[in-house]
């Protein structure tokens, strides 16, 4: 894993020299993703420069070193990521007559590309992966991302320069960079919690979608890229349901244990220390398992605890790793650990970014850094075999709410929101000996008030959009933005004869999954130089589980079932089966208690009107209220504050 960045300066007014140090300290940004080694290539007579910084993870040598020029001496590329089947190409483009002077990934590439073209070879390409290619001869540059968004590339035209990189504090570094807030992704920040693809906070720099190629051809001199996509997860989702699986329910667990396990193995492969994060979830503990199937030696798993009750999952961790026989790694942070966290999350994250489970993912990875160097992740098993809540009931919620009346829906909810979460606590806790085990909820007060949002839906499309947003009319909180349609609000985005639960899946696979969870996990893992590998998002594992009935994802009120009877072959039920929680923190309490003073100052209504980004009055109104108990804010609140936090940080930045 590593950091990439580069430039195409039109203006040839630069040499080598200058071309290199400009490269040079881009890529020193990055020093983070890749504190192993650096170095910069440029081509004075096209204005091109790449620089590089490296995490050595494969061939540690001086043969993996970055930017690599192939053997023919055409193609010079920066790549972060890896190609899990790299050997296997290695075999077929020997076979071809290649010679390999290292191991490395890198090299495999650079041949592949030479022998079979760009987008041929990277529909070969298993694994996460953006990189930037250089072609000599055609001078053209390439820039390509992973099939599913694992790995980040920004781009754009700042003047007469074409910037690129792995984060925006590299584009930031080019004096060319002018960093003007971009109102409209504003907007769809308050509304997602996180600014999504193509869209970046700043005018004029965009992320680069995933499963795309952007060429820019220098040799016809035109400034405006163009596009070609190499996979589609709509296209893949629709193949598999044109395509079912036709075998048994036995069959289907069979298959996928088979498909797990070589997603898994694949991933194992490094010649540095590697290990796991582990929650003791459903996800984290099955690809735990399979690593440990695969594996002759305790493999490390890390977990850290809380010592709040309702939000520490340590003990299934521990539990799961007694089972698995596994070399286990705990912490339990304390309260202040976690708040000295807080300040460093603008300058991790680069743009406004607001899913508070930001705070234990940096944690975990730095406590597995300690001890290795690569670490697994149980992330996409929710979008690919259901796991959410929201796919679990969205349906039977919309089918008892459908025939009654809206305006009845919106007093029912208006009488909810009239009571503080924390009456409706009590409430539950004391009607707990009468009510089913299903209503044992953790939070439930939250649950309910959050019950009262989907009441108000005039559709299943609009219950979605309703679950799935922060701030409902982003576009009235951020002055002067215009909100664009993104997959959640577009109602054209998903196909119609898609069950709802299926709506959903696909929806968060395409937005929420790129934009907020891989965003997350890769930001957080790079922060501290630690590589993070998903095998549960094997693009070859997706296709196959669109494939699966929704059935055997959803099952008695119960998401990923399937899944589950993979996982129950290596681990007893016993140490799973408990409500779904999430990797999170008790933010509604910190902001009414050790955050309020920090709140308040970020809060301050005069600020925020000379600022001039966001309308103060539903700000104030908000946090007055979660102040008071009367309702639970938290998200919408972080979401202001995280964007405070970062525009404080960008302005800093911008004036040094």
């Amino acid at each position: 894993m590593c950091g990439l960045a580069g430039f195409i300066d039109t203006s040839g007014e630069k040499d080598n020299q200058q071309l290199a140090a400009l490269a040079s300290r881009m890529a020193e940004t990055l020093s983070h993703r890749g504190p192993d080694d650096e170095a910069a290539w440029t081509d004075a007579q096209a204005g091109v420069a790449l620089g590089f910084r490296r995490l050595a993870v494969l061939d540690l040598s001086e043969n993996g070193r970055q930017p690599m020029l192939s053997a023919c001496e055409r193609f010079v590329v920066v790549f972060n990521g890896e190609i899990y089947n790299h050997r296997e190409l290695r075999k077929q483009l020997e076979a071809d007559g290649h010679g390999f002077r290292g191991s490395s990934d890198t090299e495999v590439l650079l041949a592949a590309i030479g022998q079979w073209g760009l987008h041929p070879a990277v529909q070969r390409f298993n694994g996460m992966f953006a990189l930037a290619l250089w072609d000599r001869h055609e001078r053209q540059l390439h820039l390509v991302r992973d099939r599913l968004g694992e790995k980040p590339l920004y781009y754009g035209w700042m003047g007469s320069t074409f910037l690129f990189g792995s984060e925006l504090k590299a584009l930031k570094a080019h004096p060319a960079f002018q960093g003007t807030v971009n109102r409209s992704a504003l907007a769809l920040y308050f509304r997602h919690n996180c600014v999504p693809a193509p869209y970046s906070i700043y005018e004029g720099i965009l992320k680069l979608a995933p499963g795309t190629i952007l060429s820019l051809d220098l040799a016809k001199g035109g400034p405006h890229p163009s596009f070609s996509q190499y996979w589609s997860a709509k296209e893949a989702a629709l193949s598999g349901l044109r395509s079912p699986f036709c075998g048994s329910e036995e069959d289907a667990v069979d298959e996928l244990e088979i498909r797990l396990g070589q997603s898994v193995r694949s991933r194992m492969v490094a010649d540095v220390p590697l290990g796991a994060f582990l929650s003791g979830g459903v996800d984290s503990s099955l690809v735990v398992a399979l690593m440990q199937s695969h594996s002759t030696r305790p493999v490390r798993t890390f977990c850290i605890g809380s010592p709040f009750d309702d939000y520490n999952e340590s003990n299934y961790a521990r539990a799961v790793s007694g089972h698995l026989g596994t070399a286990h790694t705990e912490l339990t942070v304390t309260g202040q650990d976690t708040l000295a966290v807080i300040p460093q999350l603008a300058g991790i994250f680069d743009e406004p970014f607001a899913d508070s489970s930001q705070i234990p993912t940096l944690l975990v990875s730095r406590l597995a850094r300690r001890e290795v160097t690569v670490s697994l992740s149980g992330d996409g098993g929710d979008e690919l075999f259901g796991g959410y809540n929201r796919y679990v009931w969205g349906s039977s919620l919309w089918k008892r709410l459908a025939p009654i009346p809206l305006w009845l829906r919106s007093c029912g909810a208006a009488a909810l929101h009239a009571l503080s979460p924390r009456f409706w606590q009590q409430i539950c806790q004391l009607a707990k000996p009468v009510l089913p085990a299903q209503f044992h909820q953790k939070q439930a007060g939250d649950k309910l008030q959050k019950l009262a949002t989907a009441l108000s839906a005039e559709s299943p499309e609009h219950l979605y959009v309703k679950l799935a947003s922060h701030w409902e009319n982003p576009a009235l909180l951020v002055l002067g933005a215009t909100e664009p349609l993104t997959p959640v609000t577009d109602p054209e985005a998903a196909n119609d004869y898609l069950q709802l639960p299926e709506r959903m899946m696909f929806l968060d696979t395409i937005s929420y999954l790129p934009d907020d969870i891989l965003v997350k996990l890769d930001r957080a893992s790079m922060a501290v130089g630690l590589e993070a590998r998903t095998p549960l998002l094997d693009h070859t594992l997706l296709e196959f589980a669109w494939s699966l009935p929704l059935s055997l994802k959803i099952r008695e009120k119960t998401g990923k079932f399937v899944l589950r009877q993979v996982l129950y072959r290596h681990v007893p039920a016993s140490l799973l089966n408990r409500p779904k929680a999430g990797f999170s923190i008790p933010l509604d309490a910190w902001l009414r208690g050790p955050l309020r003073d920090w709140a308040e100052e970020l809060l301050n209504e005069r600020s925020l009107r000379v600022q001039g980004y966001l309308d103060p009055s539903p700000v104030r109104t908000k946090w007055q209220q979660h102040l008071s108990g009367k309702r639970n804010w938290q998200y919408p609140i972080w979401d202001v504050l995280m964007f405070q936090a970062w525009l404080a940080e960008d302005r800093k930045l911008a004036s040094a």
